[in-house]
């Protein structure tokens, strides 16, 4: 067959953009090579709906294997006892857990979107919001971090049947054990939503959320540096909280439900090729070296939070325990949309977001998204952050000077373009 030249030009094109750049988008990460063959493998041939042994296809017996294995190495690296990684992405999988554990128009209890929660947490721009009846908590004002008594107080007065943890902007741990205790009072579930510090959980390097928590769900790129999917996962059998039939909380009944859910509920036959990438993922997870990776990825992001606070910027909640930082940009006079784009221009790739309380529009917003796990892949050290925020803080300062820009832009590629795209 003719090779189609325009696409493979441009998947050189977005190499190139990948090697000569600084990533700092914090959901974005590099793959290992291994991750990328399995995800370019002869698996992406195979239909195989229904779950492994009990498929509703011929000839699945070896992709029957594959997942088998990315379900075993996944509970092996978070101490699950149950787990499906079929869903295509977080959405989806927090999609299959809402279908399962709730009726259209049950109430739910969600992280503000503006505080730095995630659509799929009751948006009303999202399924979760348009079928179910949300109410929300968020962070404190003077802190910038998180209102466990103001999460309370709504959940004691909304009674929702599900409560939901995790964010995709917010810098710092979460009091679980708090959460699953006012879940308690109101017989709710707890899911915790742990897409963006999957990796550092999965590290140790934070809190448990499968020890209070009752269903969990990830993304697997981000910080855990597979293909981009989602996973659901559970530990334990937790009492029946509102008359779900779970068969008072046996694991096995609510895993069918799930299981259910994912497939036929919202999806088709599941991709055998990137559940094969998982698994390598989760391989990769398991060693050492990831969790060496891992350290320097929160240690980065310490020291970068740092050096910006010392250069004025405002960080949201003053400081980070993972691989992100939510920067309000109000105190230097920008907004997020115009320091995007300025430091895009430099090959420096950030995204605009809102910040709590902001002033500004989804679309301007007031501050920026940094996250330190790509750069982390590539062998970016504590050596480098200073250089990198001098990078940043000189884009933003000089917004307006094309050539000034143009000369940041040929430190950022002397600094980045040798290097590797994945490195332990």
């Amino acid at each position: 067959m003719k090779s189609d030249n325009q696409i493979k030009d441009l998947i050189e094109r977005e190499k190139q953009r990948q090697l000569s750049g600084i990533e700092l988008i914090a959901s974005e990460n590099f793959v290992s090579d291994e991750v990328m063959n399995a995800m370019g493998s002869v698996l992406t041939n195979k239909y195989a709906e229904g779950l492994p042994g009990k498929r509703y296809y011929g000839g699945c017996q070896v992709v029957d294997e594959v997942e088998q294995l990315a379900i075993n190495r996944l509970c092996k690296l978070f101490g699950a006892t149950w787990a499906n990684v079929q869903p295509h992405s977080g959405a989806q999988a927090n999609a299959a857990v809402f279908l399962a554990c709730l009726k259209p128009g049950d109430k739910i209890l969600g992280f503000d979107l503006s505080h730095g929660g995630h659509l799929t947490h009751g948006s009303s721009v999202n399924f979760s919001g348009k079928l179910y009846e949300p109410s929300f908590y968020g962070v404190s004002e003077d802190s910038g971090l998180v209102n466990y008594d103001i999460l309370e107080q709504k959940a004691l007065s909304e009674k929702p049947k599900m409560i939901i943890c995790g964010a995709s902007a917010y810098s710092r741990d979460w009091d679980y054990k708090r959460i699953r205790e006012v879940a308690d009072k109101i017989g709710a579930i707890v899911l915790a939503d742990i897409s963006h510090p999957a990796g550092l959980i999965a590290a140790k390097l934070l809190n448990d959320p499968l020890e209070h928590c009752h269903i969990i769900t990830t993304t697997t790129h981000k910080t855990l540096r597979g293909p981009r999917g989602g996973v659901i996962m559970m530990r334990h059998n937790f009492d029946n909280p509102f008359g779900l039939k779970w068969n008072n909380g046996n694991l096995k009944s609510m895993a069918a439900l799930l299981d259910a859910a994912v497939f036929p509920g919202i999806q088709g036959g599941p991709l055998e090729h990137v559940i094969a990438a998982k698994a390598v993922a989760f391989y990769e997870a398991l060693t050492p070296e990831y969790v060496e990776y891992m350290e320097r990825v929160k240690e980065n992001a310490r020291l970068m939070s740092e050096i910006f606070m010392i250069k004025g910027y405002n960080i949201v909640s003053g400081g980070t325990e993972n691989h992100s930082m939510l920067i309000d940009l109000r105190s230097k006079g920008i907004n997020g949309k115009d320091a995007e784009n300025a430091l895009v221009k430099a090959d420096i790739t950030v995204n605009k977001n809102m910040v709590p309380f902001d002033t500004e529009s989804p679309f301007v917003t007031s501050g920026i998204r940094i996250g330190t796990s790509a750069i982390s892949s590539r062998g970016i050290g504590l050596k480098d952050i200073p250089q990198i925020v001098d990078l940043i803080d000189s884009v933003l300062m000089n917004m307006n000077d094309e050539q000034k820009i143009i000369e940041i832009r040929t430190e950022v590629h002397h600094l980045m373009y040798h290097r590797p795209l994945f490195t332990w």
